[in-house]
């Protein structure tokens, strides 16, 4: 009978061990997963001062987009090109929040900024708030949404 008893703990230790090394691991992997969305997020926030294009990457096929003018827009067909003239400077990834909505579906709530070039050689900051919706579809994660709003840049 001791016996038994003996045996029922080592089995229940070691399922309990298990259980808390199987959280740590998909705990570990959730924080990569995060930070491979939000190196994304910043890589697509930095492309408006000249940095590559991750658009065909992060974008699914039938992504949707609703500009700060509140314009709607489906996925680029190409890269855009980059226009020298155009091209912003001090572009910046100021926050990202993820959340997860299960296991397929992550809305990451950020903003960002950067300094654009003005006619006569002036230029401003903007800023932008956004929230962009994740899926994971076919073992791939991508960006199938985004809703982005100007807004008020803080004083440095």
């Amino acid at each position: 009978m001791k016996n038994r008893a003996s045996i029922g703990i080592a089995c229940v230790s070691l399922c309990l061990l298990s259980g808390g090394a199987l959280a740590r691991e998909a705990s570990d992997q959730r924080k990569e997963l995060v930070q491979w969305m939000i190196g994304l997020e910043r890589s697509w926030a930095e492309q408006a001062c000249g940095k590559p294009s991750v658009l065909q990457e992060l974008l699914a096929a039938d992504f949707h987009g609703t500009s700060p003018k509140g314009t709607r827009y489906d996925k680029p067909a190409e890269v855009p090109a980059s226009d020298p003239a155009t091209l912003h400077a001090d572009c910046r990834l100021l926050e990202a929040d993820v959340r997860f909505f299960g296991e397929n579906v992550a809305v990451i709530y950020g903003a960002e900024s950067s300094v654009a070039p003005l006619p006569e050689g002036k230029h401003e900051r903007r800023c932008l708030a956004w929230t962009d919706t994740w899926l994971k579809r076919n073992g791939k994660w991508q960006i199938i949404a985004v809703q982005d709003a100007r807004m008020e840049c803080a004083v440095p």
